[in-house]
């Protein structure tokens, strides 16, 4: 068949553009002749050197799980389009006409997503004072321990015992280029340190609190792994910790009840330190709940609070979503 011949450095070059043409003819393994590339194509393409060749046909990989599961047809559109990678532990959330068929969908997960060696549905809601949920083994590996890479951190966890979640990775690292090179940074809700072990790259010192032994230890294990030994690692309730350092940065990643945590947010922030505080709002009006409380607060310490920056992090469910106020603190 007709293929485009070029010097193996013009390779990627070559590549985008044949893409960008629509020409490059799909299905075919790329042929390495010594110094050069060859491409097959479907037409001619003027400014290339064109030869005749072979190429060796290539099976076309399902682009996701949803192509190759094998479920009744009146049960396809309720498939979810994504679900969560924690390492390499899927989790799915399934409405329950589909639970029936939970082993197929995590078959077919493992099938088109080969890093990924176990499959979990979501079992209920996030709930508890550990903020953990129950979760069903549809395939692969029965076990909820694994490495979780993001933002250049390795975080060991185990997905039934603590709350993690890999859909915050972007806003971590917001944060992460928010704080300033030798800040005392306060966790208030650490988990196994996600937040945490990656300020540290940052900060002087992080204080890391969590109410949940397994995140501390967790936590304590990924102090090592991500040598962040200037994460302090605080096992028990964040109001008797707060108050007694002083800090300039807070991130408080609790959104269901941050707001009940303000007053011991803004006792350990210094003077014109920061807040990052996380919520769930309505579609129609995302932040005036919360910033009205931020500002009650605020006043009933005698300090006010200068609202820096407002965001939605993600969709929580339909038309809420999870945002983040930034605020400072003036005392």
């Amino acid at each position: 068949m007709l293929a485009v011949k070029v010097p193996k450095k013009e390779a990627e070059k070559t590549r985008r553009k044949l893409i960008e043409l629509g020409v490059l003819a799909k299905g075919y393994a790329v042929r390495r002749e010594g110094e050069f590339v060859l491409f097959p194509v479907t037409r001619a393409v003027e400014g290339f050197e064109l030869v005749e060749a072979e190429f060796e046909r290539v099976e076309r990989r399902p682009q996701g799980y949803r192509e190759v599961v094998e479920v009744p047809k009146e049960v396809k559109p309720l498939l979810p389009s994504s679900f969560d990678i924690i390492g390499d532990i899927a989790i799915i959330e399934l409405p329950e006409e589909l639970m029936p068929y939970g082993k197929a969908i995590g078959e077919a997960i493992l099938r088109v997503h080969r890093h990924i060696k176990a499959v979990f549905a979501k079992g209920g809601k996030v709930s508890g004072e550990y903020r953990v949920r129950e979760l069903i083994h549809l395939a692969g590996e029965n076990r909820t321990e694994t490495l979780h890479r993001e933002n250049g951190i390795r975080l060991k966890l185990d997905v039934a015992k603590v709350y993690f979640s890999p859909r915050l990775a972007t806003e971590r690292m917001r944060v992460f280029e928010k704080t300033r090179p030798g800040e005392v940074v306060f966790d208030m809700f650490a988990g196994v340190g996600p937040y945490s072990i990656l300020l540290a790259r940052k900060a002087r010192l992080v204080f890391a609190v969590d109410l949940n032994p397994w995140a501390i230890r967790y936590l304590e294990e990924n102090i090592g792994l991500n040598k962040a030994h200037n994460v302090v690692p605080i096992l028990g309730d964040v109001r008797k910790v707060a108050g007694k350092l002083e800090a300039d940065r807070v991130v408080m990643n609790l959104p269901k009840f941050a707001d009940r945590f303000l007053r011991e947010a803004m006792l350990s922030v210094r003077d014109g330190g920061v807040v990052h505080y996380y919520g769930f709002g309505p579609e129609e009006d995302l932040y005036s709940e919360h910033e009205a409380k931020i500002k009650a607060i605020a006043r009933e310490l005698g300090f006010s609070a200068e609202f820096i920056e407002r965001r939605k992090v993600r969709p929580y469910a339909p038309r809420q979503f999870n945002i983040a106020i930034d605020f400072r603190v003036l005392k």
